[in-house]
């Protein structure tokens, strides 16, 4: 059996259900494949200790719908006020079960057209467009496909004997289990710090050890480094009550007969030799990649930073299968650790981008534009307005940006357009064209987020202004 469609997204995640309610309310063909019996299924497995990093602030002073979802980082995008995350938790860190909840209601109230329980086993190129084969047998035939499935794999570090280590996305989480251990975590990201948090109380000792330093998301405005809610065990280390933070790199873990460990660490920064460890338990808390199996060799996309992300073109795109787009926190890819693309409040502005690169690109349509006055004072007044409420701009700083373009006695506002697409070119030549976005002010003087705009214009170098 063969089913056809014109856009076929595997993965009904946040971003998978994001698309495809903007599919659904523009009245396209298309069709969404999910491997779970319904929406969100890695948020039914991760966190494992199942408490979000993403903020839920429900009290935010601000009766802007707008303004309120610079403080909203779980809600989906729709066309109804009330389908908003933050009715389901008052919980400013919310547990990862009302999230799958809320996606579950997300995706009835849109009406996104769902096929559960449909695992992809494969994926090939077709003349101009793909074909998905499904553990069921059944095929799904495409014009272009979109892959919103996440970072499902756990990455494995390239360790000697880290296959002997337990797994983060598998191992017995109950403290007890745990009780008067020695235990080395592998990592020093939130899941290693969320894991270590969690064992404090039962382990005897906890030892978290990377390569490189702790980066505090509060210091690097990234906000997928170390998150505060996650540091209690700094607090351990840093007072003496025998946890320790680790900087070096593990040169190799050895099950001795006795089932415990033996890991040989060769500190940072200093010049002693190797030391020899031992432990009762090993976890691996090292972070996820993208999971390119399923594809096969005719359309396997190029993979960048250390094969954990797809790479792409400024559309979204794969730069080496055409027709193979990317949505979610894969996109990340264009702002590793820098903006806010792998995580809901950012990726949600990222997939309304996708899909009017898609509708513009194959439909005809034009991006969504308003028409200014051409005068200085109305193209400021404008911006000023945009910038001083904008979610979309606040959340995706330096990634997305308005775009004014002026021609003779016509002036154009479009909003939210991923920055590098204009700059590729993506919205053609223009005489006068003009770039506003929100940036991160990062400086040895600099104590706190502050948000700045930049200016650019006709290709020039971005301006600073307060």
């Amino acid at each position: 059996m063969v089913a056809r469609t014109e856009y076929l997204i595997i993965g009904a995640g946040p971003a998978g259900l994001q698309l495809a309610a903007l599919l659904e309310r523009g009245g396209q063909d298309y069709a969404v494949l999910e491997r779970g019996s319904g929406p969100g299924t890695f948020f039914t497995r991760f966190p494992r200790h199942r408490q979000l990093i993403s903020i839920n602030k429900v009290h935010t002073g601000y009766d802007d719908p707008e303004l309120r979802m610079r403080m909203d980082w779980n809600s989906l995008l729709s066309d109804d006020p009330d389908l908003l995350f933050t009715r389901y938790s008052e919980r400013y860190f919310p547990q990862a079960d009302d999230l799958v909840r809320y996606l579950a209601d997300f995706a009835a109230a849109t009406g996104v057209r769902v096929n559960y329980n449909t695992d992809v086993a494969r994926i090939s190129k077709n003349g101009d467009g793909f074909v998905a084969l499904d553990h069921n047998g059944q095929s799904w035939r495409c014009e272009r496909l979109i892959v919103a499935t996440g970072v499902s794999q756990l990455y494995v570090a390239p360790i000697p004997g880290i296959e002997h280590a337990e797994r983060y996305d598998t191992f017995d989480t109950d403290p007890k289990s745990f009780t008067g251990q020695r235990v080395l975590i592998i990592g020093k990201g939130n899941s290693a710090f969320e894991t270590a948090d969690a064992l404090v109380e039962k382990a005897a000792v906890i030892h978290v050890a990377g390569p490189h330093s702790i980066r505090m998301a509060w210091q690097s405005h990234f906000v997928g480094h170390l998150r505060a809610v996650n540091n209690n065990f700094l607090d351990t280390y840093q007072l003496k009550s025998q946890n320790t933070v680790l900087d070096g790199t593990i040169e190799g873990i050895e099950r001795m007969q006795d089932g415990r460990y033996r890991v040989m660490f060769r500190y940072a920064r200093t010049v002693e030799k190797l030391r020899e460890l031992h432990y009762d338990r090993v976890i691996a808390c090292t972070g996820f990649r993208f999971d390119a199996s399923v594809f096969d060799d005719g359309c396997r996309p190029a993979l960048v930073i250390k094969d954990r992300f797809p790479e792409q073109t400024p559309a979204y795109e794969s730069v080496n299968v055409p027709g193979l787009y990317f949505a979610g926190t894969l996109t990340q890819q264009r702002d590793f650790k820098k903006s806010t693309s792998g995580f809901i409040h950012g990726f949600r502005y990222g997939v309304r981008a996708l899909y009017r690169i898609l509708t513009t690109r194959y439909h005809g349509e034009s991006w969504p534009a308003a028409t200014v006055e051409p005068t200085q004072d109305a193209i400021s007044d404008a911006i000023i307005a945009r910038v001083n409420v904008s979610s979309a701009l606040w959340q995706q700083f330096s990634v997305l940006g308005d775009v004014v373009t002026v021609d003779g006695d016509t002036a154009l506002y479009q909003d939210e357009v991923p920055i590098a697409y204009v700059a590729d070119g993506g919205f053609g030549p223009a005489r006068h064209r003009f770039v506003v976005n929100l940036g991160v002010r990062r400086g040895p003087r600099q104590r706190g987020p502050v948000r700045h705009l930049r200016l650019a214009a006709r290709g020039e170098r971005c301006r600073e202004r307060p």
